[in-house]
């Protein structure tokens, strides 16, 4: 199977899907309520799997929450054996994705920029 096959593409839609309700149910509680998965990536062997996630809240929250992934991993990757047909259950891999992070920490400076840009423009009179 090639690695941007629409069958792999499929694949990792649903193994994504039964990630994120996987994690929903999980009970253990160093898992943040505000994490979601933004990604995820299946060999196209289906032996492994890397799955980026992203938590709302602090460093303490995101480290917590992807220990607590690395430690569900096996519950985990048992819920995709149970709900999807696969020839092989992939091995789970979590990293963090602070994307979503950083697109806010750089919305603030351009807003910052442009509060400033503003204010010398009324200090010289053009607006």
């Amino acid at each position: 199977m090639r690695k941007n096959s629409i069958k792999n593409n499929r694949i990792n839609g649903e193994v994504q899907r039964v990630i994120a309700q996987a994690i929903r149910e999980s009970k253990d509680p160093r898992i943040s309520p505000m994490t979601t998965v933004m990604e995820v990536i299946v060999a196209p062997d289906l032996k492994t799997c890397k799955v980026w996630v992203s938590v709302m809240g602090d460093a303490q929250d995101r480290d917590e929450t992807l220990e607590g992934l690395k430690s569900a991993a096996g519950y985990i990757r048992s819920v995709v054996a149970r709900e999807i047909n696969l020839r092989y259950t992939p091995e789970l891999t979590f990293y963090m994705d602070d994307s979503v992070e950083y697109a806010i920490e750089i919305g603030h400076k351009i807003d910052e920029v442009m509060a400033k840009d503003r204010e010398a423009q009324e200090k010289r009179g053009e607006l």
